[in-house]
């Protein structure tokens, strides 16, 4: 794969733009609005604190660092048209892995909600930043040949399998998990572009060890194996960020069809 082959990702620029102020303004809000929602969970934080101690070493460093990246990372490159998409599929994702893992019981939040809404809005705005990172990192692979590629993804994605089924296998027998298997399956073996899905899965990959390690450590939510946090978690937010890209995909593939026959239509009609 030469240097000059064309990106599958678009370039990142960095560029200061109004979309990029509009997902700023809308990511605030939308903390605001689970804040107030779900009141009794910012009182709980703020009870936690304990006058004994400096502030500054209760202050929840890690989550404020997480915090400033994604805010950053969200705001470059924003495109409205774009990004919207990004959203809708993180939120409808982020939904449906949620519900599996505390309905199957491979994790627990320690709200016991199954799966606790007020996690759902975290989704789109980790793709976005992920989303951000993959078209930098894209960038970086044009350089490799595609024999090289292919041996890392297959590497990537061998590890993320040998991790996974071990790590479900108690709940091989559920639906849930059984459908997660084959998507996951069908996702590797079908790649759309191996080096736009490797920039991705490293991109949600090292997004993920951070929130892991945040949710973990903190006991937000707890997985069954007790581990802080497992290396198949960390590597799950990089498979889901591949299947959130590919649902993209498919979905604008059909909303292109569907136009172009819809346009077809219309003018025969009009013929």
């Amino acid at each position: 794969m030469s240097s000059t082959t064309p990106s599958v990702l678009p370039p990142l620029r960095l560029a200061r733009n109004r979309s990029g102020y509009l997902l700023l303004s809308l990511f605030f809000a939308t903390i605001v609005l689970i804040a107030l929602v779900w009141w009794p969970l910012v009182e709980d934080y703020v009870g936690s604190w304990d006058p004994r101690f400096p502030w500054w070493l209760q202050v929840d460093w890690l989550l404020l660092g997480i915090f400033a990246a994604m805010t950053l990372l969200i705001v470059i490159g924003a495109d409205l048209r774009r990004d919207a998409a990004i959203v809708a599929v993180g939120l409808m994702g982020g939904l449906v892995i949620e519900s599996w893992g505390t309905q199957t019981g491979l994790w627990t939040y320690y709200t016991a909600e199954r799966p606790p809404l007020w996690i759902i809005p975290a989704w789109p705005v980790a793709s976005l930043a992920i989303d951000r990172l993959a078209r930098v990192l894209e960038g970086r692979l044009r350089g490799i040949g595609r024999v090289p590629a292919i041996l890392l993804y297959g590497a990537a994605f061998g590890v993320f399998a040998v991790l996974m089924i071990p790590f479900v296998w108690p709940t091989r027998h559920l639906s849930l998990t059984i459908t997660a298997l084959i998507l996951c399956a069908f996702l590797i073996v079908t790649p759309a572009h191996i080096r736009a899905t490797l920039a991705i899965f490293v991109a949600g990959s090292a997004l993920g060890y951070f929130l892991e390690l945040w949710g973990t450590t903190r006991a937000c939510w707890t997985y069954y194996t007790l581990e802080t946090p497992p290396p198949f978690a960390v590597l799950a937010h990089g498979m889901a960020a591949v299947a959130f890209w590919r649902s993209g995909l498919a979905l604008a593939a059909l909303w292109a069809a569907i136009r172009s026959r819809t346009r077809s239509r219309l003018a025969a009609s009009q013929g």
